[in-house]
């Protein structure tokens, strides 16, 4: 590249593996240069090949690139390595090591590196440090949009700029309140002096997007080929299409949850279960009422419950609802490695309360190695809260009434779980947009009080899977009570309500 003594001048010989629009991000040498961007375009991977050339010089720099979580950071260090085995540099191998947050003693980010003959090295962390003071050389920060301190991120950055340093920051859009899209149209309006690159989805398409893929995969460019692969992308994108592909940032960008992000950890192999009551049935007998409660849960939940490993500890969580929106309850067990998985989601409308005590009770009374759970206590919900806290121990059971403060401390724990990919939901259109339906307002993320979606069976939900995940990691961030003594026949040994139903 241009400015890289002891080599050729690239600056006019980009790689023929850059498509045009790369192209002209890699001549662009400004100290600082933004990007808003389609997703999947390789903007990070031709990066990561500027990049590679510019810590491979010995008159180039270190560089520090900062994804929102560890694939992110893993996978660009991983491109910079071949990047370095391309252009035939001396590289050493990737290393892990713990960067310490300097603005958090107590704080170390698992972090990847290479460090090349030239003395310099690309550092990628897997976190979002705030405090880059002390460090030199190029910052780049990619998916700036969904990173929850851009401006003091960006802040920190720019020391870099007095010492002959470089930032780079590149993002699909996430609202056109966020941050991003904020100092986008300070350039645009000229009050930043920065260098600014659109490229949308059809613009890639026009600079040989497709005929990448085509010669990945192995298959003769068409015209009429591109045209439906076209159609497929922008399709599975639905109404997001504008904001993921078109670089057009969407109204209602407080949304804290992105779809990209929740769909990450969303497997189709969960299930959800949903229960709907008709309005008649809460005047049924007592006896019929139970048994219905007992069959659903029988047929629906009882094989999942049973094919849980007996050793691994579990919690739920639980987002309580009536006659308008649902309970929804939201079981997690521990795996290798610290994450969680949800066996299944329990989803009740119109249940009558007596019966949802008999769900909850019935799940409850099987989860092995049982350790906590949180319940929603607002309103209505303070009576399931409070029978189950009596059955489970105050030990095992917290009755939350969320506060703006709650919220506060507790949602942006739950937005890394799905970061660091330690959480695995189900992949369903209605828990999906429950999780979108959390909001930024004022600085505290939460479902807003006055929101409301319809959930595929044409009623009113609001976020109420969302609330009971949140809930479910709450109990697994901050309890830990003494389990539930659990056996084979998946029955509570020290209850006599074995199976969770009265009488």
């Amino acid at each position: 590249m241009k400015g890289h003594p002891g080599k050729e001048d690239r600056s006019h010989r980009t790689p023929a593996v850059f498509l045009g629009y790369q192209q002209e991000w890699a001549k662009d040498q400004a100290q600082v240069k933004l990007w808003e961007k389609s997703r999947r375009i390789g903007a990070s991977w031709g990066e990561a090949g500027e990049d590679t050339l510019l810590a491979a010089s010995e008159n180039g720099m270190d560089v520090f690139y900062i994804g929102y979580n560890k694939d992110m950071a893993q996978e660009f260090i991983e491109d910079c390595a071949d990047w370095a085995r391309f252009y035939n540099e001396a590289a050493g191998e990737i290393e892990e090591f713990l960067f310490d947050d300097e603005a958090d003693e107590k704080k170390s980010i698992l972090a990847f590196r290479i460090r090349f003959h030239s003395g310099h090295k690309i550092v990628a962390l897997s976190s979002r440090p705030a405090n880059l003071r002390g460090k030199q050389g190029k910052i780049v920060i990619d998916e700036a949009a969904f990173h929850d301190d851009l401006a003091g991120l960006i802040k920190a950055a720019m020391a870099m700029l007095i010492w002959g340093g470089r930032v780079v920051i590149i993002s699909t859009h996430n609202g056109v309140d966020n941050p991003f899209n904020e100092l986008i149209e300070a350039i645009k309006a000229g009050k930043k002096p920065y260098s600014l690159h659109t490229t949308t989805f059809d613009d890639a398409l026009a600079d040989g997007l497709y005929g990448r893929v085509c010669l990945r995969r192995g298959i003769e460019w068409t015209q009429e080929g591109q045209d439906a692969w076209r159609k497929d992308v922008v399709d599975n994108y639905g109404d997001d299409a504008d904001e993921e592909l078109f670089v057009i940032p969407a109204h209602g960008a407080d949304i804290y949850l992105a779809r990209t992000l929740v769909l990450s950890c969303m497997s189709p192999d969960i299930p959800v279960y949903r229960w709907k009551c008709k309005d008649s049935f809460v005047h049924e007998h007592e006896f019929v009422r139970e048994k219905a409660a007992r069959e659903w849960c029988e047929e629906n939940l009882k094989p999942h419950l049973d094919r849980l490993d007996p050793y691994l500890k579990t919690y739920f969580g639980e987002d309580f609802g009536r006659t308008g929106d649902l309970t929804d309850i939201f079981p997690l067990q521990e795996q290798p490695g610290l994450k969680y998985h949800a066996p299944f989601v329990a989803d009740l409308r119109n249940v009558p309360f007596e019966q949802q005590r008999h769900v909850l009770f019935y799940i409850v009374d099987r989860l092995p190695r049982f350790t906590g759970g949180a319940l929603d206590s607002r309103g209505n919900g303070q009576y399931l809260a409070e029978v189950a806290m009596q059955r489970y121990g105050s030990a095992r059971i917290h009755m939350v009434s969320p506060s703006q403060g709650w919220y506060q401390e507790t949602m942006p724990k739950y937005k890394k779980a799905f970061e660091d990919k330690e959480i695995l939901i189900p992949r369903d259109s209605d828990i999906l947009e429950d999780h979108r339906s959390v909001k930024m307002r004022k600085g505290v993320a939460k479902v807003p009080d006055d929101y409301r979606t319809k959930g595929s069976d044409g009623g009113q939900r609001h976020g109420d899977s969302a609330i009971a995940g949140c809930m479910a990691w709450y109990a697994v961030q901050n309890i830990d009570g003494v389990e539930i003594d659990f056996n084979s026949t998946g029955k509570k040994r020290a209850s006599t309500r074995m199976d969770g139903f009265m009488g």
